[in-house]
């Protein structure tokens, strides 16, 4: 429940700036999916968010993951999609 409702209230606060689509489920799936219909980005929240408040964000053109602060992931994508 933890987990929900961080993944949640961060896909809520990028909403209004990005594109955006909130999934749960099985994470090699879910970045699967999300590269057949070309996104460009992908968020994961998981445990580690929940202790340091960060998030992994994964490239689908490199598919290389970084893990950044939460609160950086609005600039962060921002620079990245313009």
């Amino acid at each position: 429940p933890e987990l929900v409702e961080r993944a949640r209230s961060i896909e809520a606060a990028l909403r209004p700036h990005l594109r955006t689509q909130y999934d749960e489920g099985n994470i090699g799936q879910l970045y699967r999916r999300q590269d057949e219909i070309g996104t460009p980005f992908c968020v994961t929240v998981d445990y580690e968010t929940l202790e340091d408040g960060s998030v992994t964000v994964r490239s689908r053109d490199s598919m290389q993951q970084q893990r950044i602060a939460a609160a950086e992931l609005g600039t962060f994508l921002g620079e990245r999609l313009r």
